[in-house]
């Protein structure tokens, strides 16, 4: 199984990334370390779909993504 890249061992845009979240790197966003451009992809996805316009408030959102990982069997 190939690990994430520590915080400690990251370096150009992956360091820059990881500094910028202020040591607040969720797991799933984790997992995408190895491939940057893809990590912040993901990341721009996730800030779209909680943070963009929507009819939808923050606590509906959140709601949303529980039960979709409850669904899932996704534990985080």
């Amino acid at each position: 199984m190939l690990e994430p890249v520590a915080e400690d061992e990251a370096e150009g845009d992956l360091a820059e990334f990881y500094r910028s979240r202020g040591g607040q790197i969720a797991h799933i966003l984790r997992s995408n370390s190895l491939n940057p451009p893809v990590l912040r992809a993901h990341d721009g996805l996730y800030r779209a779909i909680m943070f963009g316009p929507s009819p939808l408030g923050r606590a509906q959102r959140e709601m949303v993504a529980t039960v979709v990982s409850l669904l899932n069997q996704c534990h985080y």
